[in-house]
């Protein structure tokens, strides 16, 4: 199926040709007045440089005006072998069609609402034949059915039609495009970026990323520059001050000679500081006791961290390098990467 884009919007097209595997652009007087379009013939001529294909209107009341349009658009510039000319069904529309595919152009009837206007379009041997699916279904036609007719009148008669899924709302019409078998579809850029969109893909991609972050990324590399500690003779009051510099719940507590001896959090804060304020505040660090600190290498992969976390449900753990306080993990800044699900 041939995937075409709808639009006028010369900022979108420009954007959904990168994808590089568009057939082609539709687009109508209609969409240029909505965008505020007044050179008409500049942007035709315009889009006729950045798409592959081409679709415009050739307008007229009559069969030669039809046809006389269309020769007045090749002499804007256009390939002939890149354009395909649009036209609304009827009896002139389709007569010019005729003549238009006797002269070597490419034509889309298009405006079809019934198998009879899409069987005169194929009989007059039309590119594409463009029932507008939307419109039909806004008024409670069965949209689908005359669909699916077109598409087995194409193949049963042989004929050199194309049909053309157009008026598109929603990735579902997409889906239904498929499902018949159409031959080309028509889609504006809206419902285009939707189609590669899935709850269960946006998932799954998700896990990919955190897989990959946890098996590429060194701890030291996701710690903040914050390295909050305090020394054994430093105040509780020193490493309240610590904490909230660095908007860590935790503060490493050093001995003489730099090394870890501990690590002192904010949850330890909060249980002791109702007893007495004042003297608590100015007791030092050498007053408490404290268990061994959890810690990890900052050359370690990051999943080394997230495991330490998960078995033994801590806040933060200690980053160090060659035994040197380098910094701290907290456990919410994993979380707010999703890290730890």
């Amino acid at each position: 199926m041939e995937l075409y884009l709808d639009s006028a919007d010369i900022k979108e097209i420009e954007e959904a040709f990168k994808l590089g595997f568009l057939a082609g652009l539709t687009t109508t007087p209609t969409f240029m007045h909505r965008h505020g379009i007044t050179d008409v013939d500049g942007t035709i001529v315009r889009l006729s440089k950045i798409v592959p294909v081409l679709q415009i209107e050739a307008l007229g009341d009559t069969s030669e005006e039809i046809v006389k349009e269309a020769h007045r658009l090749i002499g804007l510039g256009l390939d002939k072998g890149k354009t395909v000319f649009k036209t609304p069904v009827s009896l002139e529309g389709v007569r010019a069609c005729k003549q238009m595919k006797d002269e070597g152009m490419r034509v889309n009837v298009h405006l079809v609402y019934t198998l009879q206007q899409a069987y005169m379009a194929m009989a007059a041997g039309a590119d594409y034949v463009c029932p507008l699916v939307g419109r039909l279904q806004d008024e409670g036609h069965d949209a689908l059915a005359l669909i699916e007719q077109c598409v087995e009148a194409v193949e049963f008669y042989g004929y050199d039609t194309k049909i053309m899924f157009s008026s598109v709302r929603h990735p579902e019409h997409v889906r239904n495009a498929i499902n018949i078998g159409v031959h080309t579809c028509t889609v504006p850029w809206k419902v285009m970026k939707q189609l590669t969109e899935n709850s269960f893909t946006t998932v799954g991609i998700r896990e990919f990323e955190i897989h990959t972050q946890l098996m590429t990324t060194r701890v030291k590399e996701i710690i903040r520059e914050a390295k909050p500690a305090v020394r054994l003779k430093d105040t509780v009051f020193d490493a309240m001050v610590q904490m909230t510099d660095s908007r860590l719940g935790a503060v490493a507590v050093l001995d003489n000679s730099g090394r870890v001896t501990g690590i002192f959090t904010d949850g330890d804060l909060r249980r002791q500081l109702n007893r007495d304020p004042e003297s608590f505040m100015n007791k030092k660090m050498s007053d408490f006791s404290y268990n061994p600190p959890l810690t990890v290498s900052g050359d370690e992969l990051l999943y080394q961290a997230v495991k330490i976390f998960k078995d033994r449900q801590v806040d933060n753990i200690i980053v160090l390098d060659n035994d040197e306080f380098i910094g701290m993990i907290d456990v919410q800044d994993l979380i707010k990467q999703d890290l730890l699900s």
